[in-house]
């Protein structure tokens, strides 16, 4: 099953940049908001997270957090469960 991703950003944010580039390594595709183009996106993003930084992620409905904790979860083998691949071998 193919993973619904959601992640909300800006487009001069470095740390979107970064979790962009990890789910890109990851050969996974995901849909993308902008806050910044309307401000009901970033309401909605508040609503849903908690939180008013930028990004949010989410992936099939759970709300993982920022960049931090998308990379956390990928340094403890959680992210590849989450997006249904294999974890890689050590």
């Amino acid at each position: 099953m193919k993973p619904d991703i959601l992640l909300y950003t800006t487009s001069w944010c470095p740390y979107c940049r970064r979790a962009k580039t990890l789910l890109q390594e990851k050969g996974v595709q995901w849909n993308e908001i902008d806050i910044e183009v309307d401000p009901d996106n970033r309401q909605a993003m508040m609503e849903a997270s908690g939180r008013n930084t930028v990004p949010q992620i989410f992936i099939n409905g759970t709300h993982v957090g920022g960049s931090d904790e998308l990379f956390e979860l990928d340094v403890r083998g959680e992210l590849d469960k989450l997006l249904g691949r294999t974890p890689p071998a050590i």
